[in-house]
This record gives structure tokens, sequence and C-alpha cells, in this order.
């Protein structure tokens, strides 16, 4: 656990002395943490899950071999690190895109395409699943439409089943699993003494970890200020039993701490529990 509690390191800003839990994998908590810190906020970094391949790369290198889609459709930077590292190993580079239509769920993803050198014909303005199938639908008439869908294991259905029932022919296959990390005792001591202000979750799978390091029960998760990056997100925390304070209108990490500033601007301290 890195916790940057320190007196010197905290800043001024509208968060100014916030302990506030980044749950986001290694490599991808850092984004979330120095916004935090720029508002003046105390960012504790404890991944709540891990990123790890598929147990088999064959389905993914087959739809590399096969190309020739319509549409291929990113979900996560992690779907896109993952299909470009299976590209480098084919010996392939982002001219495999062409003739093919590309979409990205969000800018981080859309970002994240831009650098590997593949700009995203399509971003919604509302970054879930059902607003980029309605995007993708608008673009053109999706029957027989042959649309590639890197994801992970534990993906929410609804886009790719969306699809479907437009008319296209989707191609799923699993680019990368998401795992739980191993359980911090720390972290449930930190929370049971009330050593954390707020408990930042950026996606579903990162909310039934921190439950699962828990082991299941919610109860230390009682105190801190619950803030979920979208709707999605905040549906699965309160499905565990949580209490959500905030929800970012836009779902980007700009987004989740701009909400944190509303939240704690308007909020008086009793009504933050």
């Amino acid at each position: 656990m890195r916790d940057t509690r320190e007196d010197r390191l905290a800043g001024s800003g509208p968060l100014a002395g916030r302990r506030v839990l980044v749950t986001r994998p290694h490599g991808q908590a850092s984004r979330l943490s120095t916004a935090l810190a720029e508002q003046g906020a105390i960012p504790i970094e404890v991944p709540a899950i891990r990123i790890e391949p598929p147990e088999s790369w064959a389905d993914l290198d087959a739809a590399i071999a096969r190309g020739g889609y319509d549409w291929v459709v990113f979900t996560s930077v992690n779907g896109v690190a993952a299909f470009f590292e299976r590209l480098g190993v084919a010996h392939r580079d982002a001219s495999w895109f062409a003739g093919s239509k590309v979409a990205a769920i969000g800018p981080e993803t859309a970002r994240t395409l831009a650098r590997a050198g593949v700009s995203a014909s399509l971003v919604p303005d509302e970054y879930v699943a059902e607003a980029l199938v309605a995007c993708i639908a608008d673009e053109r008439d999706l029957t027989g439409a042959r649309i590639l869908l890197p994801r992970a294991d534990i993906a929410r259905e609804a886009l790719q089943e969306g699809l479907r029932v437009a008319g296209a022919i989707v191609h799923s296959v699993v680019a990368y699993r998401t795992a739980p990390e191993i359980a911090s005792p720390e972290l449930v001591a930190k929370l049971r003494a009330g050593q954390i202000d707020v408990v930042t979750f950026t996606s579903a799978s990162t909310v039934r970890a921190v439950v699962q390091m828990l082991g299941g029960d919610p109860t230390p998760l009682t105190q801190p200020a619950i803030a979920c990056i979208g709707p999605i997100t905040a549906a699965t925390a309160a499905g565990l039993g949580l209490r959500v304070n905030v929800v970012a209108e836009r779902y980007t990490i700009p987004g989740l701490v701009d909400a944190l500033i509303g939240y704690f601007g308007v909020s008086a301290p009793a009504e933050r529990r």
C-alpha cells in the first residue's frame, strides 16, 4: 500500500487533506492519484484488481489473422494494450485496421488508440455500452456487419447483445482477464479506523474486489464517502449494499475528480456519511 498521508505531502485545494483510496490496478492508478493530488487530496493506492492475459491467446490471434472486420470496438485501455501486443506478435501494425472503422468506449481508450497510431472513428458522448451500440447503429445499417469486440473475461453482455439485436455478426474474444488482488490487512485496518475519507471505484470489478478483500462484509465501507466513475459502477456498489455518495456526470478520471470537488464543496461534514 502506498500511503502518502504525511502532512508535508498534503497540498492545498478543494480536496485538501482528503484521504482518498485509489483502487485502480498497478500501472493505471497514477493518473487518478495525480489528478487528486493536484486538488490537494492525499491519494492512497491499493490496487483492487490486476490485469492478466487470457487463458489462451488462440481466439484473439485467430481474429487478427482473419481481419477484414467492418468495425473493431474497444471498451478499455486494457483491451487496446492486449490487442496491440498480439498485433506485434503477428508482425503487424496499425495498418491492420485499414478498411475497418474503430470505436472507443471513451476518450481515455481513444487516446490510447491514438498513441498506437489508430484514430477512433466514433466515441459516444456517454461512455457506456448502450450508448456505444446506439452510436454505431446510427452510422449505418448493421445487418450483416462483422464486428470484432476484444474484451475482458467478465465484461457485461450489453454491448455484444445490443449489436447482435441490431443485426451485426459479433466476434467477441477475451483479450484479458480481471482478477482480484490479494486482500490487504492494512486496508481493512485503515477503513475500520476511519483513516480513509473517500473510496473511489472506476469499474464494477474494483467494487466487487474490494468487498471481497473485506471478506464479503461491506460494513467498513460505511464510514468513507463512496465515489463511482459512472452509473454501472454505482449500480454494482449499491447492489453490494454500499451507499454511493458521488457518481461522476462525465465517466472519466477528470469527471470523477470534478464530482468529488462538487460533493465536498456543498456537503456539510455530517452529510458525508
